[in-house]
C-alpha cells in the first residue's frame, strides 16, 4: 500500500507542477520562456520525486513506465494494475487541486483545458500524434530502463538524468502534442476539463494512452534485446 500511496503522491506532485506551470505561463513555441519553464517544470519534478519516492514505489508516476517495468520483468500484473490506479487518481487529484487554485484565485488558465494534451501542433493528425508520442516515451522508457539497470552504476544521479531526459522530450513535444508520455498526466486534467465545462479534446484522449503504451512496450522490448541475458 505505501507503494501506490508513493505513486499517487507523485503523480499528484507532477500533474499540479507540470500543468500548472503551463496553464500559468503557456506553452507558445513563440514564446520560449514559457515553453521552456513548462518542460523544466515536468523535468524538475521527476528529479524532485525520484529522491523523495524513489526507494518507495521506484518513482514511475507514470502508467506507461509501469509498463515498460512490467515487460522487462520488474513487476507483477497485479502490482502494476495497482500502480496505474494510484497513478490516474494522483493525476486527477492534481488537476482538480489547480481547478480549485485557478478557479478561486480566479487566474487565466492559459492552456483553455487544465494543460490537457491535445492534436493542434501536429494539424489534427492522429497519426502524427501518435508517432511523436510513441517516439518519445520510447526515449524516455528507455533511458530509464538503462538508468536504473543494476548494470548501470549511475548511483544517486539517476533521478538527475531521468528527469532531465524528461525535460528534453517536453522541448521537441510540447509543440506538437503537448507531450504526454503518461496516460495519467493526459487522463486527469482531460477529465477535470470535461467536468468543469472548459475545453478538452477528450475524443482524442486515448492517443495518449495508446502512443505511450506502445512507446514503453518497443522501449522494453529493444533494451531487453540490447541487454541480452542477465548474468546469474
Amino acid at each position: 500500500m505505501r507503494k501506490y500511496i508513493a505513486e499517487f503522491i507523485g503523480t499528484c506532485v507532477l500533474v499540479t507542477m507540470g500543468c500548472g506551470t503551463a496553464m500559468l505561463v503557456g506553452c507558445n513555441a513563440g514564446q520560449g520562456t514559457g515553453y521552456l519553464l513548462t518542460a523544466l517544470a515536468f523535468g524538475l519534478v521527476i528529479v524532485g520525486m525520484a529522491y523523495c519516492v524513489g526507494n518507495i514505489s521506484g518513482c514511475h508516476i507514470n502508467p506507461a513506465v509501469s509498463l515498460g517495468v512490467l515487460l522487462s520483468g520488474g513487476m507483477k500484473i497485479g502490482e502494476f494494475c495497482g500502480y496505474v490506479v494510484a497513478q490516474c487518481l494522483g493525476a486527477f487529484a492534481g488537476a482538480e487541486l489547480l481547478n480549485a487554485i485557478f478557479t478561486l484565485g480566479g487566474v487565466k488558465d492559459a492552456t483553455g483545458g487544465f494543460g490537457s494534451n491535445g492534436l493542434a501542433g501536429v494539424g489534427g493528425s492522429i497519426w502524427a500524434g501518435l508517432i511523436v508520442e510513441c517516439v518519445l516515451t520510447f526515449i524516455f522508457v528507455l533511458t530509464i530502463l538503462g538508468v536504473t539497470s543494476k548494470k548501470a552504476g549511475h548511483g544517486s544521479f539517476g533521478g538527475l538524468i531521468i528527469g532531465l531526459t524528461l525535460t528534453l522530450v517536453h522541448i521537441l513535444g510540447i509543440g506538437l502534442t503537448g507531450t504526454s508520455v503518461n496516460p495519467a498526466r493526459s487522463l486527469g486534467p482531460a477529465l477535470t476539463a470535461l467536468i468543469s465545462g472548459n475545453s478538452a479534446p477528450i475524443g482524442e484522449m486515448w492517443i495518449f494512452v495508446v502512443g505511450p503504451f506502445a512507446g514503453a512496450a518497443i522501449a522494453a522490448l529493444v533494451y531487453k534485446l540490447l541487454e541480452g541475458k542477465k548474468e546469474a
